[in-house]
């Protein structure tokens, strides 16, 4: 057998024969050039079109995050900008439908690449769109998975999120990929659905003649067989010491809450049994504004997200915008290095309004709808930016106030920091790539992104003793307070709420009630004295057995 490795994003072992999943399409070639320009220009918004409706037809059978992935791709195979340049390149230079698609939907990835950061990671979602409406207008089976007719392990260079949003988990055993990163959707989808998963194997795909696979979630180890082995499922993580109260078995208090990005959210959130919210999202508001959103927009929008978590805490993070995140009435302009640029609240220095007109609308959402809300900030960096952002958010009505921590220099002057705001928010992802220096999109370096690197978790630990001596709260809202070991490990180093996607709330929940604090704490230390991620991943599994 032989034996590969990569970086375990999903915890669980299997066995199976292997599914490869179906490359993309050749390329359209540009030739020869079409007789007929304006016909062949109106075959492209009908096979949008028809793309879009299957998406929207698969996302009406599924509910929760896989129903917004569906939607959001639908959205994007309906942007009339793509299509509207597809049919531009017809007209200019008479090529192909398929291959002006091809140029229209590259030019449209590789301005986001460009931009990097929160849209860079939408460029696998235009591939996949630009794949969909191709192979429509082929008449061909688009790429992606095939049907499956045995639980199988599924292979594959990487998984657009159309592709992982409605997977059958009684069929998919396990996923592996060449490419992706801890954050990547395969990722956070594989651990909703309790499939084991590894992403960042490189040399997966050069062994065709493998039949069948081993997919360690854990440690990231991967085995090719050229023979079949015996068909193994992963055990479902347990839930059923999930009340609906978080907190572990000797009864120290853990908040154990969703992240939310949308209305459509919510009803997973709910269904999930989330204590309240610990990341809302407010983005969703903006994105597809061209002008900014008047404040009674914003504030029915966000009373629409509020309104199920009447009584219930939710924290609001406010527009995290800007280089990385361009919007067109910000006025930002380019920069040369948009991931270390004027974003997050940095963009409130130079526009305070545009923050102050948020604050009103969300404290006027938190009346109209009943939540206990508080807000806190994205990219803060110093003690002085947290109390400027906290003196406008009390001014506005909102009564308390919290600061993400995702530059490494708020981590480390974390005690000044809460003694400016109220709480606390660790943003892993943005955490980690930072502490590292490392893209979490790139394949190449998802090792470092990996959430249980040392580096990361003593930073952590920094920030939980913090909040210790001052007696304020610390929370988690990344993807790493999804996963149920490394759960306990936070609430080991401080941590006192967990935020993640809805579907991991009963898993995480049961996770941390099994347990006591002081186990929590002994596995914390075990895994801040080792010298690698998957060293520290080991140290925390013995610590609890």
């Amino acid at each position: 057998m032989l034996r590969l490795s990569g970086v375990g994003v999903s915890n669980g072992r299997a066995a199976g024969p292997v599914v490869r999943v179906a490359e993309p399409l050749p390329e359209p070639p540009a030739s020869p050039a079409v007789t007929d320009p304006e016909a062949e220009a109106a075959r492209i918004p009908p096979a949008a079109q028809a793309v879009a409706d299957g998406l929207f037809a698969r996302a009406a059978g599924v509910e929760g995050d896989a129903k917004a992935v569906l939607e959001t791709t639908a959205a994007m195979a309906m942007d009339p900008s793509l299509s509207s340049r597809a049919e531009q390149l017809v007209h200019q230079r008479a090529v192909p439908a398929p291959r002006a698609v091809l140029e229209a939907a590259d030019e449209f990835a590789e301005s986001l690449r460009a931009t990097g950061g929160y849209l860079a990671e939408r460029v696998r979602d235009v591939h996949d769109v630009r794949d969909r409406i191709i192979a429509e207008l082929l008449g061909v089976r688009p790429p992606g998975v095939p049907a499956l007719l045995e639980p199988s392990v599924l292979l594959a260079r990487d998984l657009a999120p159309a592709d992982t949003a409605d997977l059958d988990p009684d069929l998919v055993l396990a996923l592996a990929t060449e490419e992706g990163g801890p954050t990547s959707h395969t990722a956070i989808l594989a651990r909703s659905l309790g499939i084991p998963a590894v992403v960042a194997v490189r040399g997966l795909l050069a062994e065709s003649a493998a039949i069948a696979a081993e997919v360690d979630g854990d440690s990231g180890a991967i085995g090719l067989s050229e023979e079949r082995l015996e068909v193994r499922a992963a055990e479902r993580a347990d839930t059923a010491n999930w009340t609906g109260s978080g907190g572990t078995s000797d009864g120290s208090r853990v908040k154990i809450l969703a992240n939310v990005g949308a209305a459509a959210d919510t009803a997973a959130a709910v269904s999930a049994r989330a204590e309240g919210v610990g990341l809302f999202r407010t983005e969703f508001c903006y994105l597809a504004a061209e002008d900014e959103p008047e404040v009674a927009t914003q504030r029915a929008a966000y009373a629409e997200v509020l309104a199920p978590f009447a009584g219930k805490p939710v924290v609001v993070r406010t527009l995290d915008a800007g280089a990385d995140k361009p919007l067109g009435f910000l006025g930002t302009g380019t920069e040369p290095n948009p991931a270390l640029g004027v974003r997050g609240l940095r963009v409130a220095f130079d526009r305070p309004e545009v923050l102050d007109r948020q604050l009103a609308a969300i404290a006027a959402a938190a009346g109209d709808s009943g939540a206990d809300v508080a807000v806190m900030a994205p990219m803060v960096a110093t003690p002085e930016e947290a109390a400027w952002f906290a003196e406008r958010a009390r001014t506005a009505g909102i009564a308390r106030v919290g600061a993400m921590v995702e530059v490494p220099a708020a981590a480390l002057i974390a005690g000044e920091l809460l003694e400016a705001v109220d709480f606390v928010s660790i943003g892993t992802n943005d955490l980690a790539q930072y502490v590292f220096a490392a893209d979490r999109q790139l394949g190449a370096l998802a090792g470092l992104n990996d959430p249980w690197q040392p580096a990361l978790l003593r930073l952590i630990a920094m920030i939980g003793r913090a909040g210790s001596e001052t007696g304020k709260s610390v929370g988690v809202c990344g993807e790493a307070a999804a996963d149920p070991l490394l759960a306990r490990v936070l609430v080991g180093l401080g941590v006192s709420s967990l935020s993640m996607v809805a579907t991991a709330v009963p898993a995480v929940g049961s996770a941390v009630a099994g347990v006591s604090l002081r186990a929590c704490e002994r596995a914390a230390e075990a895994a801040l004295a080792a010298s690698d991620a998957a060293g520290a991943k080991a140290a925390a599994r013995a610590a609890f057995e």
